[in-house]
């Protein structure tokens, strides 16, 4: 797939991210946002699945250990044909599948996350089953870089770099900020780089907004081979949306009427412009 059609599809994944969270009122939209590119990516290139097969045996497995973001991996999921996007505005509503944070039952989630710490372990129990039974299937994990402040996080990657899981990729998204402000004031995770490789991994630093870099970084990570791999993403939080970028204000609400005019007003601008470039 061209990048431009991947700036599309990824266009498309933050409207469905901003349309969520304003009709559950509720729910967090800058770090669903500032991932959305790799949710794209994944999903729409990176990924051996099959909406019309979720459950296929061979897929690779994808675990969002960031569970709070899930308005940016439904999007994904809608986007791709797993489930209607209609479906998106039911966020968080009584009855709906789509709740606050990812649950196994909804077609195409290969794992229940939310309490952080806890998707990375669950991720390389797979990758390690994978190798335990002769499957050739790759792990992608998610985790936000306040996240890396648990140990469990920790425990994990050692595990993993000991046992040379190179089937396993783990993503930080490094937007820089967390419910409490900035992570390097909160309780840095910095270097992370250096820490994973402390444990190791092969890594990678990438900017999370630029398909090139994205896809030879995931290129690198399949073709790195006794060891596990961690991407790095220094992202921008609340990305497309002009009044949700870098501000930690936009962490965990939903906005109101008049700030969703906004924001879809930007992101149909986004899309103006993709189309325009698209026709030269």
């Amino acid at each position: 797939m061209n990048n431009l059609e991947l700036q599309k599809h990824a266009n498309d994944v933050r409207k469905g991210i901003v349309t969520a969270v304003h009709s559950a009122k509720a729910g967090h939209p800058g770090g669903s946002l500032s991932a959305a590119d790799v949710f794209t990516f994944l999903y729409f290139e990176e990924m051996n699945i099959d909406p019309a097969d979720p459950h296929k045996a061979d897929r690779d497995r994808f675990v969002l250990s960031k569970g709070h973001t899930a308005p940016g991996l439904y999007s994904a999921l809608a986007n791709r044909g797993f489930f209607p996007v209609e479906d998106l505005t039911t966020l968080r509503k009584l009855g709906s599948y789509l709740q606050g944070h990812p649950c196994i039952h909804i077609p195409g989630v290969d794992m229940s996350s939310g309490s952080l710490g806890q998707g990375i372990s669950a991720a390389v129990g797979m990758a390690l089953g994978a190798k335990m039974n002769g499957q050739d299937f790759r792990v992608y994990t998610m985790l936000g870089d306040g996240e890396l402040e648990e140990g469990q996080v920790w425990e994990a990657s050692m595990f993993a770099g000991f046992r040379k899981l190179d089937n396993l990729c783990v993503i930080v998204d490094n937007n820089g900020l967390q419910i409490d402000g900035p992570v390097d004031q909160v309780c840095s995770p910095y270097p992370i780089d250096k820490k994973f490789e402390a444990f190791n991994f092969h890594v990678i630093n990438v900017d999370a907004h630029d398909f090139d870099a994205i896809r030879a970084a995931f290129k690198e990570a399949r073709e790195t081979k006794g060891m596990p791999t961690c991407i790095v993403l220094h992202s921008l939080k609340g990305k497309g949306v002009s009044f949700m970028e870098n501000s930690v204000d936009w962490h965990g609400k939903a906005p109101n009427d008049e700030e969703y005019a906004v924001a879809m007003a930007d992101l149909e601008k986004i899309g103006a412009e993709l189309e325009k470039a698209g026709e030269v």
